[in-house]
């Protein structure tokens, strides 16, 4: 019993997460790093659930998918901060709403 309820708080807890991040994505569209956070929140949250679900199962599969999931977390934003920072080189400033003029 005990158990169950700590699950469903750490359930909880992720939920809110991911809701916080969508909400990030979603009405602050202006920053990009921003933008870029609420992705990374929305993988760590969802890295919580596997864990979590690992954790109850007692299995190593959603652990090693946290991994995989970490891993390129990680890569994806080194990508995103290179691009943010030669972005901001040729512009000047960070707004999304000027990124069509990166084509080339």
């Amino acid at each position: 019993m005990f158990q169950s309820i700590e699950i469903f708080e750490f359930l909880k807890i992720s939920v809110i997460l991911f809701f916080v991040s969508i909400l990030g994505i979603s009405v602050i569209r202006k920053n990009i790093i921003v933008i870029l956070m609420s992705i990374e929140l929305m993988l760590l949250s969802i890295n919580i659930n596997f864990i979590i679900f690992s954790i109850y199962l007692d299995d190593l599969i959603g652990q090693m998918f946290s991994l995989l999931i970490l891993t390129v977390a990680a890569s994806e934003s080194a990508i995103g901060l290179a691009i943010l920072v030669i972005y901001y080189r040729s512009r000047g400033l960070i707004d999304i709403s000027f990124i069509n003029f990166l084509k080339g």
